[in-house]
């Protein structure tokens, strides 16, 4: 079992920048890739950005592409989401996900923590 825990999120203006925490505990997450991903209302959960936990290689949606930044802190076992120049249609809830895969597909993700409200601001 694979405990996720966000925080981070909060009320911030287009242009501004927020970090994101994911805090994994319980089973080894070596072979796992970790994921974010978001949801607006009334909107389908979609892809964010994912890490492989071991070899530290990462994708990330078009859409966040070069704004964006996944990384992980090994020691700490925690995967961060640094969001820079924000835009009000990232206002989403923030969602991290632990999976085998990796993907950019939610329902290939087994574990969910429970989402951080991030809201952007014009």
């Amino acid at each position: 079992q694979v405990q996720l825990v966000e925080s981070g999120g909060g009320l911030v203006q287009a242009g501004g920048s927020l970090r994101l925490s994911c805090a994994a505990s319980g089973r080894t997450l070596s072979s796992y890739a970790m994921g974010w991903f978001r949801q607006a209302p009334g909107k389908e959960r979609e892809f964010v950005a994912t890490i492989r936990w071991s070899s530290g290689r990462t994708h990330y949606a078009d859409s966040v592409k070069g704004r964006f930044t996944i990384s992980r802190d090994n020691a700490k076992n925690t995967v961060y989401l640094q969001m820079n120049s924000l835009k009000p249609e990232d206002t989403a809830v923030y969602y991290c996900a632990a999976g085998d895969l990796g993907t950019t597909v939610p329902a290939s993700y087994e574990y969910w923590g429970q989402g951080t409200q991030v809201t952007v601001s014009s």
